[in-house]
C-alpha cells in the first residue's frame, strides 16, 4: 500500500519514555502500530525530518531514520538476544582480521591501516584479535569474543538498530565499535571498511556498476553512523 502526504505540520512533542513525532498533532506509530516514541529529542528530529521532507507519497526507501526507528521498536526490542547476539558473532571473523596471502603491498596495506585498529580493541576492549593470512576461518580466543560480546549486550535496541547496519555493511565488529566510539571519522572508518575494493580498483580500473553499489551501502552505512550517535545526544 501506498501512503500519500496529509499533514502540513511534524513535531517532535515529549512523549512517556522520550520524544514522540506527531503529523498534524497525529502520533506517528509503527507498521506494528506501536507507538513511535524515540529515547532523544535528537533522533525525534532526525526522524521528522524525513516526514517533513515528504512530498507526494511515502517513500520508505527515502527514510533511513524511520526505519531504523521502527526496526528497533517492532523488531530488534522482542528479539534483542538474538540480534545482539547475531552481530557479537562477528568478531570470530571479523574483516579486519583476515588478510591477503598476496599480493605482498595489499597485505602490507592492510597491516598498516588495520593493526593499529585492533591494538584499540585490545587495549582498550580487552579483545586481542589474531590476523591471520588467507580466507580459511580460524577461531579467535574466546575471551577476546566475550570482551566484544559485552560490548554489544551493552548497547539498547535503538543502538542495536544502527549498529546491526554499520556491522553487516563493514563486515567489521571491531570498526563498527570504533566508529561508535567516535574513534574514526566517518570518512576514515569507511575507507577501511573499504580497502581491499579501493585497492582492486586502483589495479584493474574503475566498474561503474561495483561503484553505484559501494556508493549506496556508504550512504547507508553514514545514516546508520548518524542515527547511532543521535541515540546519545540531547
Amino acid at each position: 500500500m501506498t501512503m500519500k502526504r496529509f499533514w502540513k505540520e511534524v513535531r517532535t512533542p515529549a512523549a512517556e519514555g522520550g520524544f514522540a513525532v506527531t503529523l498534524d498533532a497525529r502520533p506517528l506509530r509503527t507498521p506494528a502500530k506501536a507507538p513511535m516514541v524515540l529515547p532523544t529529542e535528537a533522533l525525534a528530529r532526525m526522524v521528522a525530518a524525513e516526514w517533513a521532507a515528504v512530498e507526494g507519497e511515502v517513500r520508505p526507501a527515502d527514510m533511513p531514520a524511520t526505519r531504523m526507528a521502527n526496526a528497533a521498536i517492532d523488531k530488534v526490542s522482542a528479539q534483542f538476544e538474538e540480534v545482539a547476539g547475531m552481530l557479537a558473532a562477528y568478531g570470530d571473523s571479523d574483516l579486519l582480521c583476515y588478510r591477503a596471502s598476496e599480493p605482498e603491498a595489499l597485505s602490507a596495506l592492510q597491516a598498516e591501516k588495520w593493526d593499529p585498529l585492533l591494538d584499540w580493541a585490545a587495549e582498550a576492549l580487552g579483545a586481542r584479535l589474531e590476523p591471520v593470512s588467507g580466507i580459511l576461518h580460524r577461531a579467535q580466543a574466546p575471551e577476546a569474543l566475550a570482551a566484544l560480546r559485552r560490548e554489544v549486550f551493552a548497547l539498547d535496541a535503538f543502538q542495536l538498530s544502527a549498529f546491526h547496519d554499520l556491522v553487516t555493511i563493514s563486515g567489521s565488529l571491531v570498526l563498527a565499535l570504533a566508529t561508535t566510539k567516535a574513534l574514526l571519522g566517518l570518512e576514515e572508518s569507511w575507507s577501511l571498511a573499504v580497502l581491499d575494493e579501493l585497492w582492486q580498483e586502483r589495479q584493474w580500473g574503475e566498474d561503474a556498476e561495483a561503484r553505484a553499489l559501494r556508493a549506496a551501502r556508504k550512504r547507508d552505512f553514514f545514516h546508520a553512523a548518524r542515527f547511532f550517535a543521535f541515540c546519545n545526544q540531547p
